[in-house]
């Protein structure tokens, strides 16, 4: 079941499944940054106010505006 980043909490794993229809202003530079289907990635933590988040994925971590994060579907790994 694909949901946003923003229903995860610190220290969740997850998957991303895909993109949303409306993010493609979004999408390309998500992919150039290794955000592809089928990466995974742990939130490794929330600003104050839920903007930016933090992920670590790939060796490495990405912070992301909420504009940017909603693009994202992606799977809660347990």
């Amino acid at each position: 079941m694909a949901m946003s980043l923003k229903q995860l909490a610190v220290g969740d794993l997850g998957k991303i499944v895909g993109f949303e229809q409306a993010g493609k202003a979004y999408r390309k530079r998500l992919l150039a940054m290794g955000l592809t289907p089928g990466t995974e990635f742990r939130i490794t933590r929330f600003a104050p106010m839920g903007d930016p988040v933090e992920i670590k994925l790939r060796g490495f971590s990405l912070t992301l505006r909420k504009d940017e994060a909603a693009v994202l579907l992606i799977e809660k790994l347990s």
